[in-house]
């Protein structure tokens, strides 16, 4: 009988990496375009208010990071299905995921109501949430070695900065050919985005796999409390196993880190177009050229999958967040200043380093995330890597509803005037200083917290190793010193807590 493909191990070479990478124009692309133009289409073309707007993209992102916990279990139990069984626990979710992303489109028609902007942002945020959970399970799913996770991630990130670059290059194209006064280059947009995103989902479906669950595995996801008794035992023990992440040390540091930075930047997101108009007096335009500066973050990837392996995590956290931390106060300088002479090339220039360091921000957290779960399984002998994924996924949806909402506030607060030409003084200098304190205090905290940050190739190899020792018969006794201080520094946990069946 002809083994099923989406069991089918393959040898991981680049190629293969950019067709699994290739769906991060979804979280990535979509992401972008949202977070860049979401809020100002909302005000400029859909006769809605600042705070309306928030408030919509708020309770969308509310009610995706809910859908994101519930995919972390459904997705890890999924096998107990036939077409889990057929298509793949993971796989399932991107097979039907594909044509759905064509209601991407729905969200760019302009001259709607509030409660069609609402339903339709509210449906495709849930969707793309329920594909991604078990999207970005795969590198754990396809193989176990560093370097070759590194690969994946790394190819993902390389997509990113495409998709980033592509979300706010082409915006700004059609701008320029259409007139930025008109809500049609959005629908253009929207419509060829559409049709990468579903394309791209059916390519990576088709060219990854993933882990057949063994009898083993098994056992050990019948062992959670998540998956036995009556619906309450079942809501209780998931949601035990959701807080039973921030135990690990690990997972708290780079959850935080992970929250604060992508906060942070899709902060800056929000409100830049707003900045180069009504700040600096420039057009959308040039608030998308600029933007689309993230072109960089194609080289920036390369040399950043260098330096995880070479250097780790940290060194990388460190240079991105301290250049973002100086482009922004420059942001705030060329504002404050009133600096008019050769404004569009010092915007440039300043715009250029920035990407550098958000290029960064976003390749790190994702690169990092794929060995949380084997820290995970040495304490608990579980891979919950579904679980993990949710949290992630809750945790930042429901910061950044807080924080979109936040900058709803803040400007419908200063005066801020929907369709207006130009904006008051006081909405202006509350443009500026989000940029400056809202997504630089964010960036800070993260690298506060990303300088105490141990994992990296190195310790991971030697929890790896210990949890094949373990695994083979080994015995805790006949654990090093070196092996009992690495766990220590990266579950949180001494020797003996860990590699437990029960785990409180």
């Amino acid at each position: 009988m002809k083994q099923n493909k989406v069991y089918t191990p393959r040898k991981i070479t680049i190629w293969r990496g950019m067709g699994y990478g290739i769906v991060d124009f979804v979280g990535g692309g979509s992401m972008t375009i949202i977070g860049a133009w979401m809020l100002f289409f909302y005000t400029s073309y859909c006769n809605l208010t600042a705070i309306e707007g928030a408030s919509i993209i708020g309770a969308a992102r509310i009610a995706d990071a809910i859908c994101s916990l519930l995919m972390g279990s459904l997705t890890d139990n999924f096998y107990k299905t036939r077409l889990g069984q057929k298509y793949g626990r993971r796989h399932f979710f991107l097979l039907i995921g594909s044509p759905l992303m064509f209601l991407y489109i729905t969200l760019w028609i302009s001259g709607m109501n509030y409660w069609y902007y609402f339903t339709t942002y509210m449906v495709f945020e849930v969707i793309s949430s329920a594909m991604m959970i078990p999207y970005e399970t795969l590198p754990n799913e396809m193989t176990d070695d560093f370097n070759a996770r590194t690969k994946l991630s790394s190819a993902r990130m390389f997509i990113s900065a495409g998709s980033t670059f592509l979300a706010t290059f082409i915006p700004g194209q059609l701008f320029a050919i259409l007139g930025q006064h008109s809500p049609i280059p959005f629908l253009i947009n929207g419509t060829m985005f559409a049709f990468i995103f579903a394309i791209g989902v059916f390519i990576c479906y088709s060219v990854t796999w993933e882990k057949p669950v063994t009898e083993e595995m098994k056992a050990e996801l019948e062992k959670d409390q998540a998956n036995s008794g009556n619906i309450y035992a079942r809501l209780s023990g998931l949601l035990k196993d959701y807080a039973s992440t921030i135990r690990l040390k690990s997972f708290r540091q780079h959850l935080l880190i992970y929250l604060f930075s992508f906060t942070g930047k899709d902060t800056f997101n929000t409100v830049f177009a707003y900045f180069c108009i009504y700040c600096l007096g420039l057009s959308a335009t040039v608030a998308a050229n600029m933007l689309s500066l993230s072109l960089v973050g194609l080289v920036v990837t390369v040399f950043a999958g260098i330096g995880m392996v070479k250097y780790g995590p940290k060194f990388l956290y460190i240079t991105g967040y301290g250049l973002m931390l100086l482009m922004l106060v420059a942001y705030y300088a060329l504002f404050t200043l009133h600096v008019k002479q050769h404004v569009i090339l010092i915007l440039f220039f300043i715009s250029l380093i920035y990407q550098v360091g958000r290029a960064i921000l976003e390749f790190t957290p994702w690169n990092v995330f794929p060995f949380i779960p084997d820290i995970d399984e040495i304490v608990t002998k579980r891979r919950r890597t579904g679980v993990y994924a949710a949290v992630m996924s809750f945790t930042r949806k429901s910061t950044v509803a807080v924080a979109t909402m936040a900058v709803g506030f803040i400007l419908d607060s200063s005066g801020f005037v929907k369709n207006a030409t130009n904006e008051p003084i006081i909405a202006q200098h509350a443009i500026a200083l989000i940029l400056l304190i809202g997504t630089g205090g964010l960036v800070l905290l993260a690298l506060i917290v990303a300088l105490r940050f141990k994992l990296n190739k190195q310790s991971h190899q030697v929890v790896l190793n210990e949890i094949q020792r373990l695994r083979s018969g080994g015995s805790k006794d006949d654990a090093t010193s070196e092996v009992k201080r690495v766990v220590k520094e990266l579950t949180g946990l001494n020797y003996n807590q860990v590699w437990k069946d029960e785990n409180g």
